[in-house]
């Protein structure tokens, strides 16, 4: 259903869904918080014979591993040693998050590709400066996923300068992760979030359903939790939310550019989408499949998800008006909340 809906502005944090519990843990419920993967995290969850500093301090471990393992941002984890051609062997993160990506990339036919490293940081969204005039069409020659390949553990380059980019999935991986570690600490039930991505399951304290509220998406919103434009309720699976109202910024032309990169043009996928919010049996799927409906555009998505019965995705849309337009897909209807 197409929706029209108009809100006030008012100051708001990153593209995230933001849980919303509503209660302190009890009952044998216990919550743990701090700084992973450079923003927050949070666990609520029955874990038996763990305190809350024994479950924060298993969560730091796994952040520490998977940052090793996947940031772009650190010299010497391993996908940066990948990406500089210091090693080529892969370890079991990254050949899962190339395999999750071969299967979405198929999805969209090229326009979600973990291969845009090049022209991420040509666009300055990687760690680095922007280039003052990023040269397109010449980074163009090293981006697709049939340039690289995995052998027998090894990472195969049709070109050194092919390099990998998996901001658009290892946070919801490494959200997986962490719920698999509550649930070998014995949780039946849980929500694990990072950065605003979420995988959850059974009830909360309370004995309901798990609460998640997804903010609005204007331009500079970056207080969390300011402006919820939906709530959803969930027992089980993963939901992220992907937007390019956080990340961006407003080049010497006045043209806004923002993080989400169609590997097809080199330039930012800026459409009247806004917002996109996928709920997946993994919040990893979930984490990728946001950041392909995001990078198609407006007419695209909305085309791919009226034909897939099984998609569950709401859309916040940019109306003609200046207010906001949602889809809402058959299968994502169930969990709305209002």
């Amino acid at each position: 259903m197409m929706k029209r809906m108009k809100y006030g502005i008012r100051a708001l944090c990153a593209a995230a869904a933001l849980a919303v519990c509503g209660c302190a843990p009890r009952g044998g419920y216990v919550a743990a918080e701090g700084v992973m993967l450079g923003t927050t995290f949070r666990v609520t969850a029955d874990v038996r014979g763990m305190t809350a500093r024994q479950l924060r301090d298993a969560a730091l471990r796994l952040d520490r591993e998977a940052r090793a393992s996947m940031s772009i941002f650190e010299e010497e984890s391993l996908l940066s040693r990948l990406n500089d051609n210091r090693t080529d062997s892969v370890d079991a993160h990254i050949a899962y998050c190339l395999r999750l990506a071969d299967s979405v990339g198929a999805l969209s036919g090229g326009v979600y590709d973990v291969t845009v490293k090049p022209l991420v940081e040509a666009w300055g969204f990687a760690g680095r400066a922007a280039d003052a005039a990023p040269d397109v069409d010449s980074i163009l020659r090293f981006v697709g996923r049939g340039k690289v390949r995995i052998e027998g553990g090894r990472l195969v380059k049709a070109d050194p300068r092919v390099q990998l980019d998996f901001n658009s999935v290892a946070k919801g991986y490494t959200v997986d992760l962490l719920a698999a570690l509550v649930e070998r600490a014995g949780a039946r039930n849980y929500l694990v979030e990072i950065g605003g991505e979420i995988r959850c399951r059974g009830v909360n304290a309370s004995g309901g359903p798990w609460r998640i509220g997804v903010e609005t998406p204007f331009d500079g919103n970056d207080l969390c939790g300011a402006s919820v434009q939906r709530r959803l309720r969930m027992s089980g699976g993963g939901l992220a939310t992907s937007g390019n109202y956080r990340r961006y910024y407003v080049g010497a032309d006045g043209a806004k550019v923002a993080h989400t990169i169609d590997p097809r043009t080199g330039r930012s996928a800026l459409s009247r989408l806004l917002s996109v919010t996928v709920a997946a049996p993994t919040c990893a799927e979930a984490d990728a499949l946001g950041t392909m409906y995001l990078a198609m555009g407006a007419d695209a998505a909305l085309e791919r998800v009226r034909a897939d019965a099984e998609a569950r995705v709401y859309f916040i849309l940019a109306a003609p008006d200046g207010g906001y337009e949602e889809y809402v897909s058959p299968a994502m209807e169930a969990l709305l909340l209002d």
